[in-house]
């Protein structure tokens, strides 16, 4: 009897199937909260913090400045801090872009200043109404952003360069606006004060809660939604006792936050701006394409370029995107001091949005963090500054404390990095 030569071992004798690989995040869920537990635990020891020290740090400044002042807690006092966070804020949502590519922009200052200087003098000065100097301002500073991109990705001129001599440049052109007065005061009652000024419905408070409310329900909805989705597709889904859990989290807060605001003077404009700037970010993020390209690119530029990413666009864009939010926090700056001048964006305010993004959980290393760290990480930064201002701490002390703060966020940074590597998550 002959055998057929073409015939192998292997075709006599199959090799076993392969189990299917099952998704980590499926057996979490499939154990309840119990499971999340213990993923907590795993992440907390392999240096994947989250966004815990910062809410940590926010419970430990207010009970130590609510101790030291017993005003810290007041409503007018919550609600001033949610005013003055927009300007910085804004800034910083900006920084968090530049930062997910792995880079930096010290032109943000002088881009908050230039923009708010070039909007007050057209309006107050040359006449232009006050809705298209703005427009006109704010188109300035993407021209500026797209100038720096340019230099930068298409050049190779290194980005902390090119934005130290747009720092510079930019400066120099925010005190030629301005002119021999070296200030212009905004509008009395116009666009640009009531950035700062304006509480919706007047101080209703009928409008705080339904801020509060639709927050909720928008979030709930999205969750349910995304479970849905997912659960169609055959993907892990979060299970709904999870979803319940999260919606009802954010219920206590956005509710509490709302009863707060009423006990002052209601909902402030410039809070519901920056909420609504950082929640549109964090989705063109976080659920499109071009956010995906944006964390591609700072997690690896060659790897991107193979894929097929237009890396040269996706930095330039980052840089306009990051101009645009100085342009609009430069606006609410020049709002809340009522004029344009010559300091605005300078001194800390570059420092402080840059603190703000890497306080918040962004990292300096490029490809992690999301714009609810230009949110969390400003909280910290102007709590710090209104606790010290409450307490009377002189401003070199108030510097040196912030910079403190930063430096420890950046060292935890580099250590959870590090840890997470050890870990084979890095």
């Amino acid at each position: 009897m002959t055998t057929d030569p073409t015939t192998t071992a292997t075709e006599e004798a199959p090799a076993p199937a392969v189990a299917p690989a099952i998704d980590p995040r499926l057996l979490v869920r499939e154990a309840g909260f119990a499971g999340y537990l213990s993923e907590f635990k795993r992440k907390m020891k392999s240096g994947d913090l989250g966004s815990v020290p910062v809410v940590l740090g926010l419970i430990l400044i207010a009970a130590i400045f609510q101790g030291l002042t017993g005003d810290f807690l007041k409503a007018d006092n919550l609600t001033n801090i949610t005013k003055w966070i927009a300007g910085p804020g804004l800034i910083a949502v900006g920084v968090v872009f530049v930062l997910l590519l792995g880079e930096i922009d010290l032109s943000l200052g002088s881009l908050a200043g230039v923009s708010a200087a070039i909007a007050a003098v057209l309006s107050v000065r040359s006449g232009v109404n006050e809705w298209a100097a703005v427009l006109i301002a704010i188109a300035a500073a993407l021209a500026m952003g797209a100038l720096h991109g340019f230099f930068f990705a298409k050049i190779g001129v290194p980005a902390f360069v090119v934005t130290l001599a747009g720092m510079l440049a930019w400066s120099g052109l925010q005190n030629y606006v301005l002119g021999d007065k070296g200030t212009a005061n905004v509008l009395n009652d116009g666009v640009i004060a009531n950035l700062d000024t304006y509480f919706l419905g007047d101080g209703d408070v009928i409008y705080a809660w339904l801020f509060a409310i639709l927050g909720i329900v928008l979030f709930g909805a999205g969750q349910v939604l995304d479970h849905r989705r997912r659960t169609a597709a055959g993907l892990t889904a979060r299970p709904m006792s999870e979803i319940a859990l999260r919606t009802g989290v954010l219920a206590v807060i956005a509710l509490a936050a709302a009863y707060t605001l009423n006990q002052d003077r209601g909902l402030p404009l410039p809070l519901v701006i920056f909420l609504a700037v950082v929640v549109i970010t964090d989705f063109v993020l976080r659920r499109t394409g071009y956010g995906r390209q944006v964390f591609a690119v700072g997690g690896g530029v060659e790897a991107a370029r193979r894929a097929g990413i237009n890396v040269a666009w996706v930095r330039i864009s980052v840089y306009m995107i990051a101009a645009g939010m100085a342009a609009l926090g430069g606006l609410f700056i020049a709002s809340q001091q009522g004029s344009a001048d010559k300091m605005l964006g300078g001194g800390n305010a570059l420092m402080n949005s840059i603190a703000a993004a890497v306080i918040g959980g962004t990292s300096l290393f490029g490809g992690r963090g999301k714009t609810w760290s230009a949110l969390l990480g400003i909280l910290v930064i102007q709590s710090i500054i209104t606790g010290l201002d409450l307490v009377h701490v002189n401003q070199a002390i108030q510097y040196m404390i912030t910079g403190a703060v930063l430096l420890g966020a950046v060292v935890l940074d580099s250590v959870s990095r590090r840890t997470q590597k050890s870990a084979g998550r890095g």
